[in-house]
């Protein structure tokens, strides 16, 4: 049995243990229980994806898996938490080969150059590993090798001979990604062997039509060849209990319910489809190998090999501790074999599936290690219009974003954190970014700060003011203040554990909000003149909301903490001291007003789009123009103004039995329930994918049945050259049910 409770605005878990009691986790609160044993969740192991080092870092990597975790671990060791943040670069894989080839060089000279790159770029944006290490290190070989051994030992594998793409001119076996051809679903003639990045279907090699190599360029040819494979069909019963309901061998691990509707959707879809079995090594000359008699050329698969990298940079960080501190005797087990330990992993919704069906089956056929309790996947960031490509140049790359806008990486934080794809892909402009700066950053939390203190400095000579009342009505509007501000801190807490970022910087946020209004109220320019102790105590407490913000505000905009602590002449406060009565010291002196953010003109982001469309390969420009169908008879508007247009948001998407185009959709218009809709768009989208997309409905259309389903209206779409569907949305998010005219 696994129970919630909230104290003091923080989750706290009560989970049952096999000798007895329960086990406590979440904020600072303590618990009077009448129970023998009482264990407490005590530390928490954070992973992000180890981003391959065949690229640089764009900004759908960073608000995918990277600012997430950042923010959630700031937060945790704000509030006294033991955490630990591990990361590093996948360096192994048909990628990385690829790549080199592409650039006539050797995969290690690759991987070099993208891990310094990587780690560069993290670290300038102040994502705050405690390591950042790297799948090529020896550290990371000797860990992947023992831990497939310990598997194969357990009787974890199976050896079996399939047939396999082998080129003939270049005399080696093909790996997915060295094999391109035409795509089965959209007929795209540049498919991989694993994925077309066209209609983003998942592949296998076999489906491919007009196979080719992408080594010479000829057609390759199946041979048999051997590999072990991890029988992922025997764990099928466990994995479903142990996703959709949290518990494992009658003990309950993690609360399912408060899983992302969208990771649980994709692994149900794999559960549903049945696991089968998956190759666990592959021949290649790049990777780490396969240590076992007899398995010349052949390397781990890579999907087995990142995940221990987490292992193995966990070790790496225990054994850098004992040399920093030789006193010390850090433990890397306790982060991952302890029952007191949770673990997250923190992806984007390509990582899903491996996250949480194939890496848990890895550490539990090990043994000993503990299973991830929540994957708060997030799904994709667009641009512009259009889905990021590395491919094709269309992305942020975050270091030269770094180079261009040197001491602006909280405005980039700050945009990409309201835009976080939580739920559903969302979308960057740089017009966006730029309102969010000017008309936030700007005008509500430099606002204030720069407004108090430079009536500190006008009216103290830059010292903290001694706080004094002079009404009973001045200190009901200061209790109504507190009343409003107190609770923040705990609200964005709560929020911050159940993984809502966007909601919880709103949060954070509304502090400045709630400063300037008091301000506004108090208006303590005037009241200089007629009550000089009243401006004391309101720009004193002005003083004091700078202090929470610096709190508050740290997990999302790290920089402008720091800066706001510098002006204020204190050190790095506890969470729970946010709005300390004592925080400053009357007389101390303060720091010189400062301008937090500088507003963005048009031209700075005109150059920014047009920079991103001079990138772009000239080939990859789309065609804006298509052949025009006839246009249909024309009609009177009052025909028109018959229609009833709507903007619906699709709340379920299952597909309909017997029927291969049609989808079943649950569409919200505002009304009191959702609209039935069946729309033959199955071969465009999975249904897991669309809950939470906004689209154009037709909402007066006469009810019809469609394989005994009653369709209660239309969804509108768009379709290009080639016959691809395309949903239209609103440019901002709007209300359900909103008129369109």
């Amino acid at each position: 049995m696994l129970l919630r409770t909230v104290v003091q605005g923080e989750d706290h878990f009560l989970q049952t243990i096999p000798n007895g009691g329960f086990r406590a986790s979440g904020g600072s609160g303590t618990f009077a229980l009448e129970m023998s044993t009482v264990k407490e969740i005590k530390r928490t192991t954070v992973t992000a994806a180890l981003p391959y080092a065949n690229g640089p870092l764009h900004i759908g990597h960073i608000a995918g898996a990277y600012l997430p975790a950042d923010i959630y671990v700031r937060c945790l060791r704000l509030r006294g938490k033991e955490v630990l943040f591990v990361c590093g670069s996948d360096e192994h894989g048909a990628a990385i080969t690829l790549r080199a080839l592409k650039e006539n060089t050797t995969p290690k000279a690759i991987v070099d150059k993208y891990h310094a790159i990587m780690g560069k770029a993290f670290k300038d944006f102040g994502i705050a590993f405690d390591i950042y290490h790297r799948t090529s290190s020896a550290l990371h070989r000797k860990t992947s090798q023992d831990f497939f051994l310990q598997l194969h030992a357990n009787g974890a594998f199976i050896e079996q001979e399939e047939l396999q793409y082998y080129d003939e001119e270049a005399k080696q076996f093909l790996a997915d990604r060295y094999i391109k051809g035409a795509c089965p679903v959209c007929g795209n003639t540049d498919a991989y062997g694993d994925q077309c990045e066209k209609c983003g279907t998942a592949l296998s090699p076999k489906e491919l039509k007009d196979v080719r190599s992408t080594l010479s360029g000829s057609a390759p040819v199946l041979k048999p060849t051997s590999h072990w494979y991890l029988p992922m069909e025997r764990s099928q019963q466990w994995v479903e209990e142990w996703i959709n309901t949290g518990t494992l061998d009658g003990v309950q691990q993690h609360l399912a319910n408060e899983w992302k509707p969208q990771v649980l959707g994709q692994c149900n879809s794999w559960l549903k489809d049945g696991l089968r079995p998956r190759a666990m090594t592959r021949d290649l000359d790049w990777g780490v190998p396969v240590p076992l008699p007899g398995a010349d050329g052949k390397v781990l698969y890579v999907w087995l090999d990142a995940p221990i990298g987490y292992i193995s940079a966990t070790k790496e960080w225990a054994k850098d501790q004992a040399v920093k501190d030789p006193g010390s005797s850090p433990e890397w087990e306790k982060w991952w074999k302890s029952d007191e330990t949770r673990l997250l992993h923190f992806i984007g919704k390509d990582n899903i599936v491996f996250h949480c069906i194939i890496f848990p089956i890895l550490l539990k056929m090990h043994g000993g290690y503990i299973l991830p309790q929540n994957v708060p996947a997030n799904e994709f960031l667009n641009l512009e219009g259009e889905k990021l490509s590395t491919s094709r140049n269309w992305a942020v790359w975050l270091h030269e974003y770094i180079e261009r806008w040197p001491d602006r990486q909280d405005e980039l934080r700050y945009a990409l954190t309201s835009i976080m794809p939580e739920f559903k892909d969302s979308e960057f402009t740089w017009k966006d970014f730029q309102d969010k700066n000017n008309n936030e950053l700007v005008s509500i939390l430099g606002n204030f700060v720069q407004r108090v203190f430079v009536l500190c400095h006008k009216y103290y000579e830059g010292k903290v003011p001694q706080p004094a009342h002079s009404s009973v009505e001045a200190g009901e509007q200061d209790t109504l203040l507190w009343a409003d501000l107190n609770p923040l801190p705990a609200k964005v807490a709560e929020e911050v554990d159940r993984f809502r970022f966007r909601e919880a910087m709103a949060s954070a946020m509304h502090v400045a909000r709630l400063g300037n209004k008091y301000l506004t109220d108090t208006e303590p320019w005037k009241l200089e003149k007629t009550d000089p102790e009243r401006v004391r105590t309101v720009l004193y407490n002005g003083l004091r909301i700078v202090g929470a913000l610096s709190v508050v505000l740290d997990p999302f905009l790290p920089f402008t903490a720091t800066k706001l602590r510098t002006m204020l002449g204190i050190g790095t406060l506890p969470w729970d001291d946010a709005f300390r009565a004592d925080l400053l010291v009357p007389g101390a002196s303060l720091g010189k007003p400062e301008h937090l953010f500088k507003p963005i003109d048009d031209a700075a982001i005109a150059a920014e789009v047009e920079r991103l469309h001079a990138n772009r390969p000239k080939e990859d420009v789309p065609n804006t123009r298509v052949a025009a169908k006839p246009i249909k008879p024309m009609i009177t508007f009052d025909d028109f103004s018959k229609l009833d247009l709507r903007i619906g948001v699709i709340r379920t998407a299952e597909v309909v039995p017997k029927a291969d185009k049609l989808l079943k959709l649950t569409v919200d218009i505002g009304e009191a329930e959702p609209r039935t809709v069946v729309s033959g768009i199955a071969q465009h989208f999975d249904p897991e994918e669309l809950p939470g997309t906004e689209v154009l409905f037709l909402a007066n259309l006469e009810p019809r049945k469609m394989r005994g389903v009653e369709s209660q209206g239309m969804v509108l779409m768009t379709e290009d050259a080639e016959g691809k569907l395309t949903f239209m949305r609103p440019a901002r998010p709007v209300p359900a049910g909103s008129e369109v005219r």
